[in-house]
């Protein structure tokens, strides 16, 4: 795989609920996590004295954070109705030469900030809220 763009990592939100995704605006830093809480079943009779786990137990989640450039484009009314509405629809994440996370998710945060001599600017961070697709690209 080769050296990708951080440009192309791409947060998408559903706009209408119909499927109709459009890059959340403005943004500059994207982050995306994945987590898989393991379940320890280490026991007197474990060999050498190793831990054990629990293949495929425990909750995975997934955690998305953002920061960029306020431009008040649908996609930021959009997030902004999601959090104060307490809505988790469908985004999506592209991931270059990756492939596409799409699942519901809720925003956990938006925060703005701006100083007299400079732009506007927004952080945002979400929550998977449900079961998570995974298309390779």
């Amino acid at each position: 795989m080769a050296v990708q763009n951080g440009k192309d990592l791409l947060v998408k939100i559903d706009l209408t609920g119909d499927g109709n995704f459009q890059t959340v605006a403005g943004l500059r830093a994207t982050r995306v996590s994945f987590n898989a809480e393991s379940v320890d079943v280490t026991s007197l009779e474990s060999g050498g004295g190793w831990r054990e786990l629990l293949g495929g137990a425990g909750v995975k989640s997934a955690a998305i954070s953002g920061s960029g450039i306020f431009r008040d484009a649908a996609s930021d009314a959009r997030a902004r109705q999601i959090f104060f509405d307490g809505e988790v629809p469908d985004f999506q994440v592209v991931i270059p030469d990756f492939g596409t996370v799409e699942g519901p998710f809720q925003v956990t945060a938006i925060e703005y900030a701006g100083t007299h001599d400079g732009e506007a600017t927004y952080e945002m961070a979400l929550a998977s809220a449900g079961q998570l697709t995974f298309t390779a690209a």
